[in-house]
C-alpha cells in the first residue's frame, strides 16, 4: 500500500498535522459478514480525498461508521478528538447520501428551506435567532450558486442542482468535514463538471475538508487531492498522480489475466485496404 505522506518541515523537524479523522484498526461486519477488515486512515483539514472501490468493497459502510450509525467490531474511530455522534462535534460533519437528492415529486420544499433544514439541530431548534439562521443559509446558496432559484420547488431543479442544494443544507450547518457517497450518480456531464469545481473551491477558499465516494474513476482522478482504493481493507492511499493504472489496480486486487500474455508478442497480419481501385497493403496487430 502506498501511504500519503502528509509531514511538512519545520524548523528542521518534521511535523505531522493533527488528523481530523484518525481511524486504527478498524473491523466492521454486516449480516454476519466483515466488510471492512483493519482499516487505518487519517485526514487532515483541507483535503479532498476521492474514496474509489468495486461494489460491495465497504464504501458506504465506511462512511457509515464514520457517521457513528454502524459500529465497529475491533478498532478505533477519533473525530476532532471524539467519538462518532459525540455531542461534541455536533455540526462538524455534513453528510450527503445516495438518496439526498432524490425527493419524492409530491414533496413541497423550496431550496431555501431545504437549505434552512441545516441550520436545525437538537441545540438551536426552538431558539429564536432566525437572523443568525437566515445570514448562514444565505451564505450557504450563495456557496453553491443557487440564489437565483432559492424559491423554486426541489422537484423543478436538475439533478445537479439538487445535488447542490443539499450541499448547500450541509454548508449551512456550517460543517467542516464533509462526506458525500456518489453525489455524481444520474446528473449530465455539464452539471458533473459544475459540482466537482465547487467540491474543489470549497477546499481551496473555505477550507473545507472533503471525503467523496464516487464509481466515476476519471472524475475523481481529475479532482480529488489524494485517492484511496478501498476493497474490504485499503489497497492504496496516495496521491492521485501516483494512483495506479488498470493492470496494476487489478493486482491489487488480485486479479490475474485469465489469457496470460498471449498478446505481448502480437503476430502482424496483412489487411487489404481497397482505395481508388488497387489494392494496399497494411500490416497490423491481430
Amino acid at each position: 500500500m502506498v501511504v500519503l505522506n502528509m509531514q511538512p518541515p519545520a524548523d528542521g523537524q518534521v511535523m505531522k498535522p493533527t488528523p481530523i479523522l484518525d481511524i486504527k484498526g478498524l473491523t466492521v461486519s454486516r449480516s454476519g459478514k466483515v466488510v471492512l477488515s483493519k482499516v487505518d486512515l487519517a485526514i487532515s483539514k483541507g483535503e479532498f480525498i476521492g474514496l474509489v472501490g468495486p461494489n460491495g468493497s465497504g464504501k458506504s459502510t465506511l462512511l457509515l461508521a464514520i457517521l457513528g450509525v454502524l459500529k465497529a467490531q475491533q478498532g478505533t474511530i477519533d473525530i476532532y478528538g471524539h467519538k462518532p455522534m459525540s455531542r461534541n462535534i455536533l455540526g462538524k460533519i455534513g453528510w450527503v447520501s445516495q438518496a439526498a437528492a432524490v425527493m419524492p415529486k409530491n414533496v413541497r420544499i423550496t431550496v431555501r428551506e431545504l437549505v434552512r433544514l441545516g441550520t436545525l439541530n437538537s441545540r438551536n431548534m426552538f431558539l429564536r435567532r432566525r437572523s443568525i439562521h437566515r445570514e448562514k443559509v444565505e451564505r450557504a446558496m450563495k456557496m453553491v450558486g443557487l440564489e437565483e432559484v432559492a424559491e423554486h420547488d426541489i422537484g423543478r431543479l436538475s439533478g445537479g442542482q439538487r445535488q447542490r442544494a443539499v450541499i448547500g443544507r450541509a454548508l449551512a450547518s456550517e460543517s467542516e468535514f464533509i462526506l458525500l457517497d456518489e453525489p455524481l450518480v444520474g446528473i449530465d456531464r455539464e452539471s458533473r463538471n459544475s459540482l466537482l469545481k465547487l467540491l474543489d473551491k470549497l477546499c481551496h477558499e473555505e477550507n473545507k475538508t472533503i471525503l467523496m465516494v464516487s464509481h466515476d474513476l476519471a472524475a475523481i482522478r481529475q479532482t480529488a487531492h489524494r485517492m484511496i482504493y478501498l476493497e474490504e481493507s485499503i489497497r492504496f492511499d496516495g496521491p492521485t498522480e501516483d494512483f495506479p493504472d488498470l493492470t496494476s489496480l487489478a493486482g491489487l486486487r488480485g486479479i490475474e489475466p485469465v489469457h496470460g500474455h498471449e498478446h505481448e508478442h502480437k503476430t502482424p497480419v496483412s489487411v487489404v485496404i481497397q482505395t481508388g481501385g488497387e489494392d494496399q497493403t497494411k500490416k497490423e496487430e491481430e
